[in-house]
């Protein structure tokens, strides 16, 4: 048996609009009943039923995998609600909750192609004439639409809205005028304002279409506004559409939105999605002859696998065996006191970038460093250091008894 289907609805306080929704989710149970898959709706808030009770009726059922649809043209959150935060509250009520969230409806192809229907029933609609007089012959050309939204204060939704309007224009009303762009509420033009750009634009005829799913407050707003605006211009033909409201088009554009979110085209709220912690190979310069614990070396890289909250390495002090690679490290991050100069190329480093106060002037000549430990160092990379060699090595013939004295550096004796 497949997942059932959520039916994810903003609330609101008409009853109109419930009763729809209500009739709507009846519409995809019948429909879904063949696969096998269950259908449920709420409200996430100002509705009956609320979300919270349609999930909790279906984990008492047994299912623990859900697929949630949003019943939304635009996908505004701020007015369908935050539906990931009310998803991860119920999830903490139902720890064996899991569910996919799809995407919205519109603008899908065959949302346009209803809208095209409401259309063509408001043109075909006669109007009501008090008089014997024969209306007069409107050409398309003198026809034009409002599509009307609802109106967000997201200014991308607001866009998602005029690029409907564009859309819908090209693919089913090209032979009209204009069509316009108007919103309810929370944003301009309003209906008024859109009605009145298109008879400054020659039209006749203005069809307002609501760009709404389902009948109640909302409609009944936009007819208000409409009809409020044609008692101040007699001489504009002014129709109201209906809504996309309950019907078989709008229930193939939600069951392939289940279909496509089953399919792992949606956004899933599976626990390794979630986790924070999540283990992530990390490569990263190594200095060469160094292995770091639990890694392997290869070509100068070492490929660790390290978790996104390890602190760092607690005491960067690199072995006195080996030279240090200067090339990965950067000699100013670094306090001097960390390195042991024995282990350092005089080369590498600007008696400047040290404290002269944490060098024993008994191992240094002119603010160089003296090697403490056994090794080869290069003669000719010591400046003012007498011409003897460690214990056992013949001084060099070509160096002279004592250190060479710099001007304004005290020599060591």
């Amino acid at each position: 048996m497949k997942p059932p289907l959520l039916l994810i609805g903003h609330g609101t306080h008409d009853e109109t609009g419930v009763a729809e929704f209500g009739r709507f989710v009846h519409r995809l149970r019948c429909r879904l009943d063949g696969l096998p898959a269950e259908v449920s709706g709420g409200f996430i808030t100002n509705a009956r039923p609320p979300l919270g009770d349609s999930i909790a009726s279906l984990v008492a059922r047994g299912h623990h995998h859900l697929i949630a649809v949003p019943l939304s043209l635009t996908g505004d959150r701020r007015a369908l609600g935050d539906i990931p935060g009310t998803m991860a509250l119920e999830q903490e009520r139902h720890p064996t909750l899991e569910y996919d969230l799809g995407r919205p409806l519109g603008p899908d192809p065959r949302v346009l192609k209803l809208l095209a229907e409401r259309l063509a029933d408001a043109r075909a609609e006669m109007p009501r004439f008090v008089t014997d007089e024969p209306p007069a012959e409107i050409e398309p050309g003198e026809t034009a639409v409002v599509l009307v939204g609802h109106g967000s204060t997201d200014p991308a939704v607001n866009a998602e809205v005029h690029r409907v309007s564009r859309l819908f224009w090209e693919t089913h009303a090209a032979d009209l005028l204009t069509v316009e762009t108007a919103y309810v509420s929370h944003t301009r033009p309003g209906v008024p304002g859109g009605l009145e750009r298109c008879r400054r634009l020659g039209a006749k005829r203005v069809i307002v279409l609501p760009y709404v799913l389902f009948a109640g407050g909302v409609l009944e707003r936009i007819w208000a506004q409409a009809l409020a605006y044609g008692a101040n211009h007699e001489g504009l033909d002014i129709r109201c559409a209906e809504v996309i409201g309950d019907c078989e088009g709008l229930a193939d554009v939600v069951i392939d939105r289940y279909e496509e979110a089953l399919a792992g085209g949606g956004q899933s709220s599976a626990p390794a999605a979630r986790r924070p912690s999540a283990v992530l190979p990390v490569t990263r310069p190594f200095p060469a002859g160094r292995v770091e614990p639990g890694a392997a070396a290869e070509g100068g890289l070492v490929t660790a696998i390290a978790r996104l909250d390890t602190a760092r390495v607690a005491d960067p002090e690199p072995p006195a065996s080996e030279p240090l690679d200067v090339d990965a490290f950067d000699v100013e991050t670094f306090g001097a006191e960390t390195f042991d100069t024995g282990t350092l190329d005089t080369e590498t480093f600007d008696a400047e970038t040290l404290d002269a106060g944490t060098l024993d002037a008994g191992t240094l000549d002119a603010g160089t460093p003296e090697p403490e430990t056994e090794g080869e160092i290069e003669a000719d990379s010591m400046i003012g250091v007498a011409g003897r060699g460690d214990a056992g090595e013949e001084p060099r013939g070509d160096a002279p008894d004592g250190p060479l004295a710099q001007p304004g550096v005290a020599s060591v004796v």
